[in-house]
């Protein structure tokens, strides 16, 4: 009995160190992405085209890409150990329940899985940037984790910039050389396209937001660390500053969006967009011009994965209309 119960703590304690949470939220984002707006796309075309990923090829991609996360959120723990010590005792893994010799392990094994698995699919689909690309994002989770998430906006860019390729990889997955040859893929791959920027851009901006919010609230273990993050390199009021100006980038941003949604008679989008959207993140400005503590920068970086999320099940109605 006394051995269930470890085990039972081990797997929970191995599922919180993954991030289960937003694991089911990268397998939800590419899944809406799919079967939202890739495959009508090119059911719509009515010109016999087939997409290059179907559904057995893209189970297997977004696996990959869960797989690479996962690890990623390994490995950043992995190196944050002194500095979790100091922000988040209460939930810590690393070292606590799982040693540290055993979280770099299933680092190298989900990673090594991750790699394989997107590998076979660029392989099977005749299409290099899967491959490649999870590639680059295993490199890029290492060095983030060693180096640049201690160095000023440089880390905060590489996890947006990763967050984005989440929805991108969909699209470079059915890019061909074709594009360049035959209108009636190009126009096919167009469409496509414009949705991948439009969600792969507001996950960007969104997630870079976040990050600096996170780091404002992470400040103490940072600064004791000698990291160089924003707010402890400009000032929490700077920090303040360039989230509130990228809020307002993204607010503008979705309220020019709705005169294009109206153009296309869109009308179910504009109340969901205008509500759970561009509402909470004025709430959202508002909040980070009060908040004081890391309590207040907590519940404000919760809110924003709630607005991002609300964004991603935006997808859902594009379907409908």
């Amino acid at each position: 009995m006394e051995k269930l119960s470890y085990m039972i703590r081990l797997l929970g304690a191995f599922f919180r160190l993954i991030r289960w949470p937003n694991l089911i939220f990268i397998a939800l984002t590419q899944a809406l992405f799919y079967y939202c707006i890739l495959l009508p796309d090119f059911r719509s075309g009515n010109a016999g085209y087939v997409n290059v990923l179907q559904p057995r090829w893209f189970y297997l991609l977004s696996v990959s890409s869960i797989l690479i996360a996962a690890a990623g959120y390994i490995i950043n723990d992995y190196f944050d150990l002194n500095i979790d010590r100091v922000n988040k005792p209460d939930k810590l893994v690393v070292d606590r329940i799982i040693k540290r010799r055993w979280t770099i392990l299933w680092h190298w094994i989900l990673s090594g899985l991750g790699i394989v698995i997107g590998g076979y699919v660029s392989l099977k689909t005749h299409n290099p940037f899967v491959g490649l690309g999870n590639l680059a994002c295993v490199i890029l989770l290492w060095f983030y984790s060693t180096t640049f998430k201690r160095r000023l906006l440089i880390g905060n860019i590489i996890i947006s910039l990763l967050t984005a390729w989440v929805i991108l990889v969909l699209y470079m997955a059915e890019f061909r050389l074709a594009v360049f040859k035959d209108p009636v893929v190009h126009n096919l791959l167009s469409r496509l396209f414009k949705f991948a920027i439009l969600y792969g851009g507001f996950a960007f901006i969104i997630s870079l937001i976040r990050e600096v919010v996170k780091d404002i609230e992470d400040m103490p273990g940072d600064e004791r660390y000698g990291c160089r993050t924003m707010p402890i390199v400009w000032g929490v009021n700077a920090a303040k500053v360039f989230a509130a100006t990228w809020m307002v980038v993204l607010i503008g941003s979705l309220a020019v969006i709705q005169f294009y949604v109206l153009q296309n008679g869109w009308w179910i989008i504009l109340p969901y967009c205008a509500v759970l959207i561009i509402a909470p993140l004025i709430w959202i400005l508002r909040g980070l011009y009060r908040a004081t503590t890391a309590a207040d920068y907590h519940l404000l970086s919760t809110y924003i994965k709630g607005v991002m999320l609300a964004g991603i099940l935006s997808m859902i109605f594009i379907k409908i209309v």
